[in-house]
């Protein structure tokens, strides 16, 4: 959008100064949401995949869960006597200025059960190996499921600070780079037919003196 600057010198070198900012502006926007999007496509492609894993491991997790139930009459009480995981750690990586999380917790030991031997059977083993698997596969999912989103939210800033700069700021500039580019050369077609009068009527005094 163009603005109502004063025909000078100073505006029209600045406004060209302005232009060359915003043309540099957009073209990092640019760069910057064509990084972003190959990042996220990426981060899509491994997101589908996981999906597919997990899926498929919280069945067998919850398949094991049911044959432990069965075999041993239920499992209430050795689920409440599951430690909480509290190793979980949440981490930021800078993709071109945005945060993306990286998840991390310390490795389950799966040859160490939090619970003894007595009045429990394998099936029991098997459940709590599955689901070990679901919580690892759930924190990966989280921090691809985290990253999609922020990489998402800052394409769409990126794009609108692009199409700004490119459909509203830059042709504003160019406008009154003409603009006042016109209105300096009519002033100076001005100025110079002003001095041509002055000098023709000094010439015309001169002659009439002599």
């Amino acid at each position: 959008m163009a603005t109502n600057l004063p025909p000078t010198k100073g505006n029209l070198m600045a406004a060209k100064r302005s232009r060359e900012l915003a043309l540099t502006g957009f073209d990092l926007m640019d760069k910057k949401r064509n990084i972003l999007i190959r990042e996220l496509m990426g981060l899509i492609d491994d997101a589908y995949a996981l999906q597919k894993k997990i899926d498929t491991t919280f069945s067998e997790a919850y398949l094991a869960l049911r044959r432990a139930e069965i075999s041993m009459g239920g499992c209430e009480e050795i689920s409440l006597a599951m430690p909480v995981d509290k190793s979980v750690r949440v981490r930021y990586r800078s993709v071109m200025g945005v945060e993306i999380p990286t998840v991390t917790a310390e490795p389950t030991d799966m040859n160490v059960v939090p619970y003894g031997f007595l009045g429990t059977t394998s099936a029991l083993d098997e459940a709590y190996k599955q689901f070990i698997k679901v919580k690892e596969l759930t924190l990966e999912m989280a921090e691809l499921e985290n990253s999609i989103y922020r990489l998402a939210y800052f394409i769409k800033k990126a794009q609108k600070r692009a199409n700004a700069l490119h459909n509203i700021v830059i042709p504003g500039l160019d406008e009154d780079i003409a603009r006042i580019g016109e209105e300096l050369e009519e002033k100076e077609r001005e100025e110079f037919v002003r001095l041509k009068v002055i000098k023709a009527q000094k010439k015309t005094k001169a002659q009439m003196k002599a």
